[in-house]
């Protein structure tokens, strides 16, 4: 079948799916209390940080991800800053992380004044390979009293930050284990993942941390928002006081013990977020439904569609497909965008950015082939549902 008819076939197949004639990538679903929760925040005057929605979000995330304690923050990027500051990572550092990411999983081990490294990723999770970590470890590292040591740089490696790309959980299991002989602090990007689970456990509980995202393209949306999950007390404590400028509690003078950040989630957007999460399952079944027809088609086409890989049940937030070449994928997003359904390529691999093409890496093999490869497709809840 010629290219441009295959092309033809995959608009009506999306369009038609959608019941629309322009298709975004992922738009989110109003479909709840969002009204009026957004209504009792203006009504109560607790519109900025302090406010019963912050409260009820923060035990919501400890509910549906399983974990012991939850943080409310600005944003995902804002979360996993704290997190890695309260997992020791200081300047001169080294974390190691994943080039098949988007650019805040890096940035956020910048702030620290850490450098990140870049180890490759597996092509059925897309996320971190424990193989390549452990290679990597091997090859370049000393452990010495119970920490790890590049033996090249001669830095301390405090921290390892694999990322969930688009839902699908690694091999996370693996990854911790490697962390824990090594004597690394794991911590999760899963901003992609809510609702994702690995072997029956939700992502982001296999480390000292976890840490998600709440961006309007996210599977659930406060506008802008993150949350940090811990079963560590300590750690949940210093996120959540560090998060609030270090502001050392009292009725009403200040003072404050830490230079710290104001991460904090604005109440509006946790009454938001706690909508969006009472219709989490609904979500979650519904992009399901729509994966399963999504590969049933492409198998026709013989296109592949990125299914969850192995012991992995995804929320399925960013769907795509893997196609031959870069000029198939290039060809495609061309014809797609123009025809008003929005695809998008992956990321660019963050190694290769120009403020990071320096930092320590390995050949990176499999995020090259993906990164070159990978189409993202429509994947929001459809129309339809409403």
């Amino acid at each position: 079948m010629e290219r441009c008819k295959i092309y033809e076939k995959i608009i009506k197949f999306i369009k038609d799916e959608y019941k629309a004639q322009s298709v975004a990538l992922h738009e989110p679903k109003f479909i709840g209390n969002e009204m009026r929760y957004l209504k009792q925040c203006i009504d109560s005057g607790f519109v900025s940080s302090v406010g019963q929605f912050v409260t009820d979000i923060e035990m919501d995330m400890a509910r549906i991800t399983g974990a012991k304690y939850a943080v409310a923050m600005s944003s995902g990027t804002a979360a996993l800053h704290i997190a890695l500051i309260c997992a020791g990572v200081r300047a001169g550092d080294e974390v190691i992380t994943q080039p098949l990411s988007f650019v805040a999983t890096a940035n956020a081990i910048s702030y620290t004044g850490a450098s990140a490294v870049f180890v490759d990723v597996d092509m059925d999770t897309m996320g971190m390979s424990p193989s390549s970590l452990s290679k990597f470890l091997d090859e370049n590292c000393i452990k010495k009293d119970g920490k790890c040591y590049n033996k090249n740089s001669d830095k301390f490696i405090s921290a390892c930050v694999p990322m969930h790309t688009f839902g699908m959980v690694c091999k996370i299991d693996e990854i911790a284990q490697i962390c824990n002989m090594w004597g690394i602090n794991l911590i999760e990007d899963a901003a992609e993942s809510l609702g994702s689970k690995y072997k029956g456990t939700h992502s982001g509980r296999f480390g000292l941390a976890g840490v998600f995202s709440f961006n309007g393209n996210k599977i659930a949306t406060s506008g802008g928002g993150g949350v940090l999950i811990s079963d560590d007390e300590n750690m949940a404590k210093m996120a959540k006081h560090l998060g609030t400028t270090a502001k050392v509690p009292h009725p009403y003078e200040y003072n404050h013990d830490y230079i710290a950040y104001n991460y904090r989630m604005p109440n509006l957007n946790a009454g938001l977020l706690k909508a969006q999460l009472e219709n989490l399952d609904l979500y979650l079944k519904d992009k399901r439904e729509l994966a399963q027809k999504y590969a049933k088609f492409f198998d026709s086409l013989g296109i592949k569609f990125i299914n969850e890989p192995k012991d992995c049940l995804s929320n399925y937030w960013l769907m795509g497909i893997i196609l031959d070449d870069k000029n198939s994928r290039d060809e495609l997003l061309k014809y797609a965008n123009e025809k008003s359904v929005m695809m998008r390529p992956a990321w660019r691999l963050t190694s290769e950015l120009d403020m990071y093409k320096n930092c320590i890496k390995d050949e990176n093999k499999n995020a090259k082939y993906l990164a070159d490869r990978i189409v993202n497709i429509p994947s929001g809840v459809r129309l339809n549902l409403a």
